[in-house]
């Protein structure tokens, strides 16, 4: 078995299209509410809560690739090949692209806030007071963080050798339940998907068809009048 029959790591990719709808609803809410009298304070405040405490948190105990967030694989339910994917996880190149993700909050979060206003009249948050907005504001950043890792999470893995998930040992249940995030129902059991390898078949040599001197010699005789 090998990294890409896991459908799970399949359905994290779709956050390549969650992540730009997430931040037109971000622009939504914000557009419901006019900025206080200090918007720079606001906004780092908001960035704080929603991208860099969660940040802080994702670095130490990763978000688990196999959680949907609502729901996830039971730890009892997991193959093997899962817990020793599990493990691979754990790499520094993981943690800092979580901490870019963050970083990248705070200037997404000041440009979409300023940009705000232009969405008031479509925004389905009209009458929504600025500090609820900044609350709800949070909570995307929070999920966007998310989905951001499980994304490079994902692609990371799938890109990984079958002879370096063989060598990785699995992660105990305990190891599981300590440093991994594992959020959501325990109600996803999917079936590995079934890989065919492409069947090389090889050339066959077709030698070329030989006429007998009886036969050239009869096509000789017919075309000589």
């Amino acid at each position: 078995m090998t990294p890409r029959s896991e459908p799970l790591l399949w359905l994290q990719l779709i956050g390549f299209g969650v992540l730009p709808l997430e931040a037109l609803l971000l622009l939504l809410v914000l557009a419901g509410s006019d900025p206080g009298p200090l918007p720079g304070l606001e906004r780092l405040l908001c960035w704080a809560i929603g991208a860099l405490a969660p940040a802080l948190l994702l670095v130490r105990r990763p978000a688990d690739v196999w959680s949907l967030l609502l729901l996830q694989t039971p730890l009892k339910g997991r193959r093997d090949l899962q817990r020793r994917l599990s493990r691979l996880q754990a790499t520094p190149a993981l943690a800092l692209a979580t901490a870019g993700g963050a970083a990248l909050g705070l200037p997404l979060l000041w440009w979409i806030d300023r940009q705000a206003a232009v969405a008031s009249p479509v925004s389905p948050f009209s009458a929504c007071p600025r500090l609820v907005a900044l609350l709800l504001a949070a909570l995307l950043l929070a999920l966007m963080l998310w989905q951001w890792q499980q994304l490079l999470q994902s692609l990371w893995l799938l890109s990984r050798k079958t002879e370096t998930v063989s060598g990785t040992p699995p992660l105990s249940l305990a190891e599981l339940e300590q440093q991994r995030l594992c959020l959501g129902l325990p109600l996803l059991l999917p079936e590995p998907l079934t890989l065919q390898e492409p069947s090389i078949v090889p050339p066959v040599a077709v030698e070329p068809e030989q006429r007998t001197e009886e036969a050239e010699g009869a096509d000789l005789d017919q075309q000589v009048p």
